[in-house]
């Protein structure tokens, strides 16, 4: 079934109406008509079995048939920090860390991040990130929709960790190391409904200031796995790693 994230203002307790590209995808992509169900979600009550009741040329009015009770987000929130890379490599993070459970994205502008963002450019990524995150929820019946913070500085990251019940940082050089702290290990220590902030660096990894500053500033370095992984696919891997030590085991 179809689900689409409302926002507030158009709900009116039982009853709200759609608009906007979410209208088009319903009226012209889905042919959806009065009587069709579908999945509202209200961004404080969560998920609500709807029937149409009125499809006009820019707005559907529904209304609530049943409030729905879904587990669906991880037991604790995650925020994925992820370096500026060439391509799309971070709308994959956005897109796929959506789907395996992120809470919210923070692009980061690291040493050696080749990709530079400026302020008109930056606007418009974050814009289409907020997108790709939207319908990756949609997609993998989320709750919520992760948010794509502005990018941000080593020394903005670092400010966060006050708000943060964990801090870590994916650091290549542990995958060489034979005796480290496993990452199952490390989940052992996370509490329902905790925080956590972790951040990962871009191709060429973090540098050795960047490095230092994180383990002054009490980040936790973490070991993800023997082998080295691409920038794309560490963020993947912890939380993949996340979900099955918390939800499956």
């Amino acid at each position: 079934m179809q689900r689409y994230f409302v926002d507030q203002k158009c709900w009116n307790d039982d009853t709200l109406y759609v608009s906007g590209e979410d209208t088009h995808h319903m009226v012209r992509v889905m042919r959806m008509r009065e009587g069709d169900n579908l999945v509202a979600i209200h961004p404080e009550k969560g998920p609500a079995l709807c029937e149409i009741t009125k499809v006009a040329q820019d707005v559907v009015h529904c209304i609530v048939v049943s409030w729905m009770e879904e587990e669906r987000e991880l037991p604790v929130h995650v925020t994925i920090v992820a370096s500026l890379g060439k391509g799309d490599k971070l709308e994959q993070i956005v897109q796929k860390g959506t789907e395996l459970g992120a809470s919210a994205f923070i692009p980061y502008q690291a040493d050696r991040s080749i990709a530079k963002w400026d302020n008109k450019k930056a606007s418009k990524k974050i814009e289409r990130l907020q997108k790709i995150s939207k319908e990756a929820s949609e997609q993998s019946e989320r709750t919520i929709v992760p948010e794509v913070q502005p990018v941000h500085t080593l020394h903005q990251l670092l400010e966060l960790k006050e708000h943060y019940d964990h801090c870590l940082f994916g650091y290549a050089e542990k995958a060489r190391q034979e005796k480290s702290r496993s990452l199952s290990e490390v989940f052992e220590s996370f509490k329902h409904e905790e925080s956590v902030l972790v951040v990962f660096g871009p191709e060429g990894g973090f540098s050795e200031s960047e490095v230092e500053k994180l383990l002054q500033e009490g980040f936790t370095s973490i070991r993800l796995g023997p082998r080295i992984l691409r920038m794309e696919t560490a963020p993947l891997y912890f939380l993949s790693s996340l979900s099955y030590k918390l939800e499956e085991v």
